[in-house]
């Protein structure tokens, strides 16, 4: 299926939004997430059903100084 993820158009055969952070390697513990406009809750992740052509946004934290 196709995603939008951060302005990019992906392919990705995950259906879940936790499945999608585990194959990107993205710590759902410092990732925000914005589908379709809405933001998910991180206790939501796993039941969170993605769909073709889904626009998500992905802000990842970095600590630093």
């Amino acid at each position: 299926m196709w995603l939008i993820i951060n302005g990019q158009k992906e392919e990705t055969q995950t259906t879940t939004l936790d499945a999608l952070l585990a194959e990107r390697k993205l710590n759902s513990a410092a990732i925000v997430t914005e589908l379709n406009g809405i933001i998910i809750q991180k206790e939501h992740y796993a039941s969170t059903s993605l769909q073709e052509n889904d626009r998500l946004e992905l802000v990842q934290f970095v600590g630093g100084g």
